[in-house]
């Protein structure tokens, strides 16, 4: 099995997740044997998050989508916003926080779950009180995650130890625009992104009455 990064791949992922005798769980008590905790660090594109809800809907799966307040990519107040975190939950999904430090403004569109964007070690695994991070002991070990940050395997891909049951749990965080746009290294990707957001931001100009003639 070859290991891009594409949507078929992480199909292949979830399927591996489904015959190791994983199920799909969210955060919430502590992690629990036999269990996978899709996480999604949504940094850049709510479509792309879309898209590859959509690919676990289908599959039977489950995950944890964070979102971000204060992104300069996308605003969750709009209507592109707000159609997002409905259609995650429509999926069956669930919607935590992805804060930047020191702010964590959890409002009722979260669940009580949050993942620090781009976190310092003095902070990344501090408890919260009311609310869970991600990335404190619980929840962490290097042993049991798994993260395909700037498009590297920091462990390797984990779909054999995924079908093979060699997990006791794990936390596998992905970013969805590393999935859905072509590329095969991050910058390749990057700019695939940034070629269907021109696309789709002259289609909103336009319905803007703006004239591109």
């Amino acid at each position: 099995m070859s290991c891009p990064f594409d949507l078929e791949h992480y199909r292949e992922l979830l399927e591996a997740a489904q015959a190791g005798g994983y199920r799909f769980a969210f955060f919430e008590g502590s992690p629990q044997p036999g269990t996978v905790l899709l996480r999604h660090d949504v940094d850049l594109s709510l479509d792309a998050a879309l898209r590859m809800a959509e690919v676990e809907k289908a599959a039977g799966a489950q995950a944890t989508y964070f979102l971000m307040t204060g992104s300069v990519f996308y605003n969750l107040n709009s209507h592109e916003g707000e159609h997002a975190l409905a259609r995650l939950r429509e999926l069956g999904h669930r919607v935590g926080l992805h804060a930047v430090y020191p702010r964590a403004d959890l409002d009722d569109r979260f669940e009580q779950v949050l993942a620090w964007h781009n976190p310092d070690p003095d902070y990344m695994r501090a408890s919260l009180d009311g609310a869970i991070n991600v990335m404190e002991p619980t929840w962490f070990d290097p042993e049991t995650y798994r993260s395909d940050s700037n498009q590297h395997w920091r462990s390797g891909c984990p779909h054999e130890e995924l079908r093979t049951g060699a997990f006791p749990w794990l936390q596998l965080l992905t970013h969805p625009e590393i999935w859905v746009y072509p590329g095969t290294r991050m910058g390749e990707t990057m700019r695939a992104m940034l070629e269907e957001e021109k696309e789709r931001r002259l289609d909103q100009l336009a319905a803007d009455r703006i004239d591109l003639s």
